[in-house]
């Protein structure tokens, strides 16, 4: 969490891929353009056709990327987790925001305005880059994601999904429990299924003893058996 005390020096500071590769004069203009905001459970962050104007920065909490399907369904795209920065894609595009994004719980954000970003990568061959490999790898990302929830069956995609949620968010401390709480329409918004079929399919990974449930937890009891139903699809 930022404290209140922080300067904007400091709180720059906690953003590494930004922040290092910077000159002294360039990192005092970073340092005087951004803000910090606050947003509460289920808020967006930012909506479906809007103009982007900001980079942001997750310095605490979860955030999802979705857009709107047919019949009003979301599909959540990806998810976002802490020291990632996402908002930014559609301005380098010149278009407006694809999607929409909003917390999974409480969480903090770093703004910065693109107008900021696009002078220092002006000047700083190495913010460019990074930007480059960060573009890169979202969509690669991206790109596994779309075939494994068009190509998979049910089970196939649920288990991507909670494999997938380990990887982002890693587990508690028993090392088994998800460290994010789910409702079941976002747990299926994610894997690309109705709200039923989510909670059919979970049921019978747990009467198989692959997961077990407790309310919103998830743990994750067989984890080769979930890889393997991940896998063949």
């Amino acid at each position: 969490m930022v404290k209140k005390e922080l300067s904007n020096t400091e709180i720059a500071e906690s953003i590494p891929d930004l922040w290092n590769p910077l000159t002294p004069k360039q990192r005092e203009l970073l340092a005087q353009n951004f803000s910090v905001h606050k947003y509460k459970k289920n808020e967006l962050i930012y909506c479906e056709g809007e103009k982007p104007k900001f980079i942001i920065c997750l310095l605490s909490g979860k955030v999802k990327i979705f857009k709107e399907g047919v019949g009003g369904r979301n599909q959540i795209m990806r998810v976002v987790k802490e020291k990632e920065y996402f908002g930014y894609r559609a301005y380098f595009a010149e278009e407006n925001y694809l999607t929409a994004a909003s917390a999974f719980e409480g969480c903090i954000a770093c703004l910065i305005p693109m107008t900021t970003i696009s002078t220092l990568i002006i000047q700083n061959s190495d913010l460019a880059l990074f930007f480059i490999k960060q573009l890169s790898k979202d969509l690669g990302i991206s790109d596994e994601r779309t075939v494994n929830l068009t190509q998979k069956h049910i089970r196939g995609r649920l288990a991507e999904s909670l494999l997938f949620l380990k990887d982002t968010y890693g587990v508690e401390e028993d090392e088994s429990t998800l460290s994010i709480y789910l409702s079941r329409e976002d747990l299926a918004n994610l894997s690309n299924m109705t709200t039923s079929n989510a909670i059919r399919t979970l049921s019978n990974f747990a009467s198989e003893k692959i997961i077990a449930i407790d309310g919103r937890k998830i743990k994750l009891i067989n984890l080769d058996k979930l890889m393997k139903i991940s896998k063949i699809g």
